[in-house]
């Protein structure tokens, strides 16, 4: 028998026995009302191809909300469909409102796309049970198991073969896998295999997406005995059976549902755990272009405004019985969730039903949000007193200002309230609610008055100061304060000092930072006295000129602003490539984060990017390596630092050398969300950088770190993501010793995204109250609101251990029931009574969640 004959007999016993074991597929539809359902024909197209195949096996995710059109507009097709939703052949697997990407928005805001899509699909489908987890794009984060099984979900399924334009999971395992979350809760989950490749020659796809013959023989050899393939379809698609139905069906593969799949046709179990880092999601979307960076900071101020609203309103309640409307609340988080859906992230030039983009539409969906928010913020501190909130210098009387916060920690910051005009000439005095007198200041700016002076907030709760206007004595305004009108600075240097830190500007490179000093961390020098780099410099090729382009090749001019105990601001005026920017830098008293508010007034759309693109296609693209595109960079002066970084309900060491790629298929995690810190290796300092919006940065051994700010080019499917306004952008940074959990960074994110509220009133009095405290624990409030009686409290393990720990309650409590994210009870809790609070013990583990449910007595 010669050698070609052996080798002819071999391939055909191969092929032969890649059939002789079954294959299966997971067939379905995404999209929805918004992202692609043709209301008209689909549900019947669904319907009659469901009767025409009876071996066809469905999963769904179609957007909840599109179900209401449906009803409408084609009765009888909804009517058939609901029957066969609760049969054999249909699973729903992403019951999420609006299929968010989820790595790039809150862990709260992930819980309620969960349970607002439950509610509305259960409302046209009461029997469906949601089983598994299942999406055709990139819609996963490290923390879903603990949340998935929170609603009551039994697997997971890590592939997205068809739609992988914006990233892919990482390759990993064999047939099953446990997915490991960051909080240690393990979910049954079928992964992207090892050997599942991304497809060649393609940019959106791997090699699942169609049970091919190669993707078969690939899963043999790997040891998998039930390979599954998988393609949700777009609901726009006229496409029934994706591989053929009947003796037609390609490559013998049997259609299935996933439930079905992993309970009667898989190996049912595996003692392979993988521990999913938010590395693992290998995502890149269009960061730094104009538009997605405005999305970006719409979704994320809607987000703070939401949690901030219910919380506030939630202290109205318990102080004095107020009571928001539900409905308004429900509508104003609908429109976050939809802002928040995966296309208008990946898309945002796409338009809606023909008409306004993506990014149109999220402009007013998030407008709506915040002005119900807003509107529920100002009612629940109105709602303290027995008149209208009265602007302070209106009467005779006493003035108060209540200070609202709505963390579980109690804060000490430096308050700065907008006074009328007049106010500034008055004589008065501050005292606190022990009746302290407390120093403070007021600060002419242009035509506004502030005054500044420290307060001190409890945990959850609010206190009182009193403004009380002197009978006689020096007034508050100092006679040689410094503004705007008489201090600037266009020499080489200028130092700016506060109690916790000495920041030397170079004025002759652009403003940038020269010497950091953190006074209170033995006077380490943060900034790198020499090197490539600068601190806070603006630096990006700017490819139509074909060179970088840097803040620091032209000079400054330096403006105080702002310039007394409590507060230094100044104001930087550069340029970068003849384009005016305009930094400004604020320190405030005792506080270890410095503020930086950015604006850069572009003359006209310019290419920023490694290089200008012509093929949208390629593997290769122009807007992957961060390197290129304007950043802000901070070399610090830190020994090997590395990188941790938050994701949704977790925090991530990064084990990557660098996050620099140039490619579609070598995709790098490289996502802020909210913050990162760069932490020595072997050391004890480090630099945390905190970010206004979801974005990515860049670093490496060489490189370093670096907050992108400004993409100009070609795009995902060929847009040109151009300049069209100025870019604004906040961003802070903290100096600090320690790793980030030492140093309370996620504590110190949440009071930046939550700050202090205020209102000033009449009538009153001096208070101090507090209502729920996490002190020293290390959790967080993740939201707290009021519904049908009871307040719904759930607390998230930000930077705590897994020890018992106490929980302090200043409320009348009847009971309190740990409860699942349906609202299911867990186990009902144990509440002590001690000096006239409530305590109750919990422990749960680093990144856990869990929710209570408070009820009140009468």
């Amino acid at each position: 028998m010669n050698r070609t004959y052996i080798i002819l007999l071999l391939t055909a016993f191969i092929s032969t026995s890649s059939y002789a074991q079954h294959a299966y597929f997971a067939d379905g539809y995404h999209g929805g009302i918004y992202g692609h359902y043709p209301v008209k024909w689909k549900t019947q197209f669904i319907v009659d191809q469901l009767s025409m195949h009876p071996d066809w096996r469905i999963g769904l995710e179609i957007e909840p909300e599109t179900w209401d059109t449906v009803q409408v507009r084609t009765p009888e097709a909804y009517r058939q469909f609901k029957k066969m939703a609760a049969g054999e052949q249909v699973e729903f697997t992403n019951p999420t409102y609006a299929q968010p990407y989820c790595f790039n928005i809150s862990g709260e805001s992930i819980i309620r796309q969960f349970q607002y899509g439950i509610k509305k699909i259960n409302i046209h489908f009461p029997d469906v049970r949601f089983v598994t987890y299942s999406v055709e794009e990139p819609c996963f984060t490290s923390c879903l198991p603990q949340i998935l099984k929170l609603f009551g979900f039994k697997y997971a399924v890590l592939k997205c073969p068809n739609t992988c334009w914006g990233g892919y999971t990482s390759a990993y395992g064999g047939e099953l896998v446990n997915w490991i979350g960051t909080d240690g809760t393990s979910i049954l989950t079928v992964p992207r295999y090892a050997c599942e490749k991304l497809e060649k020659g393609s940019t959106w796809q791997t090699t699942a997406w169609c049970n091919s013959e190669s993707y078969l023989i690939a899963c043999r050899e790997a040891g998998i005995k039930h390979p599954v393939g998988m393609c949700y379809q777009d609901a726009g698609w006229k496409n029934g059976p994706w591989l053929g139905s009947g003796k037609n069906t390609k490559n013998r593969s049997y259609y299935i549902r996933w439930k079905d799949y992993i309970e009667k046709i898989s190996v049912g179990k595996t003692d392979d755990d993988w521990h999913f880092s938010q590395e693992d999601m290998r995502v890149n979307l269009m960061w730094g272009s104009q538009v997605l960076q405005k999305i970006a900071q719409e979704v994320r101020t809607s987000e703070n405004k939401m949690l901030m609203a219910e919380k506030i309103s939630t202290i109205a309640h318990l102080d004095n019985g107020y009571r928001n409307n539900q409905t308004d609340m429900d509508e104003a988080w609908r429109t976050l969730m939809l802002a928040q859906h995966h296309d208008s992230w990946i898309v945002p030039y796409n338009r809606l039903n023909g008409k306004v983009t993506w990014a149109e539409e999220i402009k007013r969906w998030t407008d709506g949000t915040n002005s119900i928010a807003d509107k529920v913020i100002k009612e629940s501190m109105q709602s303290f007193y027995n008149q209208n909130m009265a602007v302070i210098g209106t009467d005779k009387r006493d003035e108060y200002i209540r200070f609202f916060n709505t963390l579980g920690t109690k804060r000490k910051e430096i308050a700065n309230v907008l006074l009328p005009g007049e106010y500034a000439s008055m004589d008065f005095k501050i005292y606190d609610w022990k009746g302290k007198e407390i120093d403070c200041q007021v600060e002419k700016e242009g035509e506004k008055n502030w005054l500044f002076f420290e307060v001190k907030v409890p945990p959850f709760g609010y206190s009182t100061y009193c403004v009380r206007k002197k009978e006689s004595g020096k007034k508050n305004v100092p006679e040689n304060r410094i503004t705007s009108e008489n201090k600037k600075s266009t020499g080489q240097e200028y130092v700016v000092e506060n109690d916790l830190y000495k920041i030397v500007f170079d004025l002759s490179k652009g403003g940038t930072i020269k010497s950091l000093i953190a006074k209170k961390e033995k006077n380490k020098d943060f900034a790198v006295q020499t090197g490539e780099y600068a601190l806070g410099e603006l630096r990006g090729f700017f490819y139509e000129e074909g060179q970088f382009r840097s803040s620091a090749e032209h000079p400054a001019k330096m403006t105080v602003l702002r310039d007394n105990i409590y507060e230094k601001k100044v104001k930087i005026e550069g340029e970068i490539a003849s384009h005016p920017f305009t930094q400004i830098v604020t320190l405030a008293k005792g506080t270890q984060r410095i503020d930086f508010d950015l604006t850069i007034d572009w003359k006209k759309n310019v290419g920023i990017g490694e290089y200008k693109e012509k093929h949208w296609r390629d593997n290769r693209r122009a807007y992957c390596d961060d390197r290129f595109k304007l950043s802000v960079l901070f070399p610090a002066n830190l020994h090997s630092p590395h990188i941790y970084k938050n994701a949704p309900f977790d925090v991530c060491e990064s084990k990557q050398e660098n996050t620099f790629f140039a490619s579609w298929d070598q995709i790098k995690h490289n996502i802020i969300l909210h913050w990162v810190d760069l932490v020595e290796e072997k050391g004890d300092y480090a630099l945390a950088l905190l970010s206004d919006h979801t974005t990515s940065y860049s670093h490496g051994e060489d490189y370093p770190l670096g907050l992108t700010a400004q993409y100009s080019g070609v795009g995902l499917w060929g847009p040109d993501y151009r300049i069209t306004n100025s870019l604004k952008m906040k961003y802070a940074i903290i100096p600090h010793r320690g790793k980030w959990d030492e140093a309370s960074i996620a504590t110190a994110s949440d009071s930046w995204n939550e700050p202090l509220l205020y209102s000033c009133h009449s009538l009153g009095k001096v208070d101090f109250k507090s209502f729920i405290d996490l002190h020293n624990t290390g959790y967080q409030i993740s939201s707290a609101q009021f519904q049908d009686g009871r307040i719904i409290l759930r607390l998230f393990n930000a930077e705590g251990d897994d020890k018992k720990h106490k929980i302090i309650f200043h409320i009348p409590l009847s009971g309190v029931e740990e409860v699942d994210l349906n609202g299911g009870c867990i186990r009902k809790k144990k509440i002590k009574m001690r000096a006239g609070a409530s305590e109750m013990d919990i422990s749960m583990p680093r990144f856990g969640i869990k929710t209570f449910m408070l009820s009140l007595i009468d």
